[in-house]
């Protein structure tokens, strides 16, 4: 069994589940592009309190949800009770999946590069889970475009990480997804204000496929 503590952030937990309930009525158009057209079997990495499951479409067969957090996972668990999919939710982190190697057709990463301790490490494992030809669906906040804003993403990560999970909002996850070796085959990029009182920060929505 796993061990969990370093990802427990109880106090965060609550506050995410939440404002992402609220937050739901801009963000879930995305994430229903972002799992459009999938199929077979999928694992979905730091899938956090399951606001995904009721986006997956039917020709999913199986949904395997990878969350550490335990007061996200709970949540998680209910919501998979009312998915319309099925969906297993299971207790561990992206950087040692719990699942067998090449066991699925598509892996999903929504708002969790951001604060995972090591993205290469994530998607390594990403790669191993999948099936030759699998396809990787990505949804994330990244670093800036604006060198002054980014600067003040790096200030900020410090102090930020504290209070938010660990996340670190100036990150290059594209620039990470690619170097991985997985082939991007669409990227886009757009600021995006989950919430009218939220700053507006840089995000993609894209695919990727594993070689």
């Amino acid at each position: 069994m796993q061990d969990l503590s370093r990802f427990q952030h109880p106090r965060f937990a609550r506050v995410y589940a939440r404002m992402s309930v609220e937050a739901e009525a801009r963000t879930g158009e995305l994430r229903r592009r972002l799992l459009s057209g999938l199929a077979g079997r999928v694992v979905e990495v730091g899938a956090g309190n399951g606001l995904s499951f009721a986006h997956y479409p039917p020709e999913v067969r199986e949904v395997v949800a990878i969350e550490p957090d335990d007061v996200l996972r709970s949540l998680a668990e209910r919501a998979a009770g009312t998915a319309k999919v099925p969906v297993r939710v299971l207790a561990g982190h992206g950087g040692a999946l719990p699942v067998e190697d090449g066991g699925f057709d598509a892996a999903v990463l929504s708002l969790v590069l951001c604060s995972v301790p090591d993205q290469r490490a994530v998607l390594a494992e990403v790669r191993r889970v999948l099936r030759p030809g699998g396809e990787v669906r990505f949804f994330e906040h990244v670093r800036s475009a604006n060198p002054l804003v980014g600067l003040l993403q790096h200030l900020v990560t410090p102090v930020w990480r504290l209070v938010s999970g660990g996340c670190r909002p100036g990150r290059d996850t594209e620039r990470a997804v690619r170097d991985s070796g997985l082939a991007v085959e669409e990227c886009e990029r757009f600021p995006f204000r989950p919430m009218p009182s939220a700053p507006s920060l840089t995000h993609i929505l894209g695919r990727a496929r594993n070689p």
